[in-house]
């Protein structure tokens, strides 16, 4: 059995997915010694598909300077403004920004499942309604 590496640091980073800006990378990354051209490279293959999205990304960098990569499901209020087509409201609970059917938000909930404390649908479309609440998004049937 091999031996176990070292982790040295653990980063998140929300970037754009298929196109990593490597300034960004730069600012979070730069002092560990990895390579940022190989994560780009990496982080930008594995979201290709997502083009488009915003991505979050952990990178877990060790002791040898090399790194792995973990992909979670985009924020919740992406997702909301993406089906809604525009943003949130300046003030939620007096200014309605937009209305978010049931469907819209089932698929959302699917979307957001692996990342969340829950495997029921039903309890994460709650989760998600209560996200789009606080943007002033109104959920109907």
């Amino acid at each position: 059995m091999a031996p176990k590496k070292k982790l040295t640091h653990q980063v998140t980073l929300e970037l754009a997915a298929g196109n990593a800006p490597v300034v960004d990378l730069g600012k979070m990354l730069g002092q560990t010694g990895v390579n940022l051209v190989e994560i780009k490279k990496t982080y930008d293959a594995a979201t290709a598909a997502q083009r488009g999205d915003i991505v979050p990304v952990v990178v877990s960098v060790f002791e040898d300077r090399s790194f792995a990569l973990r992909l979670k499901t985009p924020p919740t209020s992406f997702l909301i403004k993406k089906a809604l087509g525009d943003k949130g409201s300046a003030r939620p609970g007096h200014e309605v920004a937009g209305k978010l059917t049931t469907q819209q938000l089932r698929e959302i909930a699917e979307r957001k499942l692996p990342d969340l404390n829950t495997s029921d649908v039903e309890a994460a479309m709650r989760t998600i309604a209560g996200t789009a609440r606080s943007m002033g998004v109104v959920v109907v049937d």
